[in-house]
């Protein structure tokens, strides 16, 4: 099923680009790689604050990535112009912020991870990844996730 296909089928409307907050850009493109940079979660339109383990749970966590994945997908499409160009997801990066003890990063990181193969596939949407925890993101934002995909 083509990619535009199955966001329809999942009801997902991609969003436009968001504006960078600070001095960097939102993608590059070198050779057959492209190199998202860092999307915070969003709900409402406005950065989704809080912190697995102290105010957020896993399950909220991982609704936060899939938001994620959304907007990285909007990026995406931005960038090579059409999804089907997308070879491969080759790497997700996620941080979560969370508190010392919390230790299910990886669980919520699987909110972007699964849409990816819902997507794209699971030969395409399989990647890389790593999830890490961390003290604070920016804005307060409770994930943020970066992405490299390979484009024909």
């Amino acid at each position: 099923m083509p990619v535009q296909a199955r966001l329809q089928e999942l009801g997902i409307v991609l969003p436009p680009v968001s504006v960078p907050a600070a001095a960097y850009v939102p993608f590059v493109r070198t050779g057959n790689l492209v190199f998202l940079s860092g999307h915070i979660a969003r709900k409402d339109g406005k950065p989704w604050v809080g912190q697995l383990g102290l105010n957020l749970n896993t399950e909220e966590g991982k609704a936060a990535a899939r938001a994620i994945a959304i907007d990285l997908l909007g990026t995406l499409q931005a960038a090579v112009g059409d999804l089907s160009k997308v070879k491969r997801i080759v790497k997700l990066m996620s941080l979560v912020n969370s508190t010392p003890t919390f230790t299910e990063q990886h669980l919520v990181t699987n909110g972007c991870s699964e849409l990816m193969a819902q997507v794209f596939g699971p030969e395409v949407g399989a990647h890389a990844r790593s999830a890490f925890g961390v003290a604070q993101i920016p804005m307060g934002a409770c994930v943020e996730i970066e992405m490299i995909a390979e484009v024909a």
